[in-house]
């Protein structure tokens, strides 16, 4: 039986990389495209001949057309956090994205996933969630039958999300928090959702599904914090912090050349970002959601041993 190619484009990113790696075990052949191709294959070093590590670049069409040729799926993990120049969130996560789904439909693909997140909103005020929301719906415009998979705040190992608040938490004797820390997160294990991608991918019917990746809890920031606290046996001072103070420090960073906090991050975690009930999810895939405290536990683990 001959192996279905999928081309994962954003393959050497967070999710990405777990992407590649779940729809490999599962018998895929995978194109792992990348915009340097000998990246993917230093954090893929392997001689299977189904994992190929090729250039896939979406911000050009040709570049995306040859990685998609001949592939029965395509998923869409390239997302961007901060702009550099002409790399806008506009040329990544909507031009891009179209760019993607354009040629998949051309060549035939049978099924396109586009990584979006929960809360994106084409009307937002926020050019980092307006961006994505404007995608979803350039997406499904070029793709009419394209799956799109918006996860919650992701957690894992070696992430930019729970690693961070864990260092700080260890670091600091007291804990800035964003407002009075009562903004909602429903955090999911990026496993979870690179779980969801690979089966979702290779299903063979072919209408479209919108599929919000959450977590097994519901937290406010605050909540959020005390729990990961809680876990490494350390009683922080909350400092509630209000957001114009981020904002005007996320100013600040912006003229450092790797800044510790950007303004959409602020942004983001001015909103809700919590599964909605009225669409399908993690469960309804068979994957039960991972807990975060066992997470934060196994990070400790590590790090004492």
């Amino acid at each position: 039986m001959v192996a279905p190619i999928i081309t994962v484009f954003g393959a050497t990113g967070f999710l990405g990389q777990r992407i590649v790696r779940r729809l490999h075990e599962q018998g895929c052949a995978v194109r792992i495209a990348s915009r340097h191709p000998s990246q993917a294959r230093a954090l893929f070093s392997t001689d299977d001949p189904r994992l190929r590590p090729i250039d896939g670049d979406i911000r050009s069409g040709q570049s995306v057309a040859d990685a998609i040729a001949g592939a029965r799926g395509v998923v869409n993990a390239v997302s961007l956090y901060i702009e550099h120049g002409k790399t806008t969130f506009h040329a990544v996560h909507v031009e891009g994205a179209q760019r993607v789904a354009v040629e998949a439909r051309r060549l035939g693909v049978e099924q396109l996933v586009h990584i979006s997140g929960i809360g994106a909103d084409a009307q937002s005020r926020s050019s980092y969630i307006r961006s994505r929301g404007q995608g979803e719906l350039a997406v499904r415009t070029a793709f009419p039958g394209a799956i799109l998979i918006r996860p919650a705040v992701m957690f894992g190992p070696d992430d930019a999300f729970l690693t961070v608040i864990l260092k700080l938490l260890q670091r600091l004797p007291a804990y800035p928090i964003f407002g009075n820390g009562s903004t909602k997160l429903q955090p999911a294990h990026v496993d979870d959702v690179a779980e969801a991608v690979a089966r979702i991918v290779q299903r063979t019917e072919r209408d479209p599904i919108t599929l919000e990746c959450g977590g097994p809890q519901v937290y406010t920031y605050r909540d959020l914090v005390r729990t990961v606290a809680r876990e490494a046996n350390l009683k922080p001072r909350l400092i509630p912090v209000p957001f114009g103070v981020w904002f005007a420090l996320a100013r600040a960073a912006a003229l450092l050349p790797s800044p510790a906090i950007t303004r959409n991050q602020v942004e983001l975690m001015g909103v809700d970002t919590v599964a909605s009930p009225d669409l399908p999810g993690l469960r309804d895939l068979g994957i039960a959601p991972q807990q975060l405290e066992e997470t934060v536990r196994l990070a400790l683990q590590r790090r004492s041993a």
